[in-house]
């Protein structure tokens, strides 16, 4: 593989000339599943780019237990945080499969783009302001929600990034009940409890290699219902 930034969303403002000279100044590197790109409250600095495959951006509590934050697909990045503010990274960073690869950026090249690029000072404004909304929401799900109700509210994310018809979704592949636990602090078996409810009422089916979601509608009825009564904390 030739190391680029074609995939780069957030380059995608710049000429070919200027993503090689980019390239050129950082450290391209292919991880297996399960290696840690970034470890927490390390000092790094570099900025990562995905290349290909995809990195899982977890934390861990004193008993051991991962905690999922986000995915980050091909053309995403991470680790600009520590680069902005000088401070230890805040989370881990895991490859999840054997063909991811990143590419690092030493911090004064990514802080000197910034700089010279104001559209890419913008949008890695938005990108935090996303950030910071996500965790709005994170939060008061964990303050309101019953571990029931998150899981609810965490496939009804999922429906919305994959719909099809505005209130159908197909997650595929089927979302692994472990992954979905991490996500929203609850147990594998509550995962699974709460599926098989939602099959027995009609909302979810599971089809050979696919997760079919079928009343987008009607979930996010269920989860606003529980959101805007302030009850089912646990």
């Amino acid at each position: 593989m030739t190391p680029n930034f074609d995939a780069i969303a957030l380059f995608s403002v710049l000429s070919a000339e200027d993503k090689a000279d980019l390239a050129r100044q950082c450290r391209f590197r292919q991880h297996e599943a399960g290696d840690h790109i970034i470890d927490g409250q390390s000092d790094s600095r570099d900025v990562f780019f995905v290349i290909c495959g995809t990195v899982r951006v977890v934390n861990y509590s004193l008993s051991g237990r991962e905690v999922a934050l986000d995915d980050i697909p091909a053309g995403g990045f991470f680790g600009e945080l520590s680069a902005l503010d000088g401070a230890p990274r805040s989370a881990y960073v895991v490859a999840q499969g054997a063909e991811t690869v990143t590419a690092a950026m030493p911090s004064e090249v990514f802080l000197a783009l910034l700089a010279a690029r104001p559209a890419l000072a913008l949008a890695i404004m938005r990108q935090l302001a996303r950030m910071v909304r996500q965790a709005n929401e994170r939060i008061m799900d964990l303050s309101v929600l019953g571990a029931n109700n998150r899981v609810h509210a965490e496939l009804l994310r999922q429906a919305r990034l994959a719909a099809a018809d505005g209130n159908t979704a197909v997650l595929k592949p089927i979302p692994v009940h472990s992954d979905i636990a991490s996500r929203v602090s609850t147990t594998r078996e509550t995962v699974a409890r709460v599926l098989s409810d939602l099959a027995r009422a009609g909302l979810v089916e599971r089809t050979r290699d696919a997760l079919l979601i079928r009343d987008i509608r009607r979930l996010a009825l269920m989860v606003e219902e529980v959101r805007g009564s302030d009850g089912g904390v646990s």
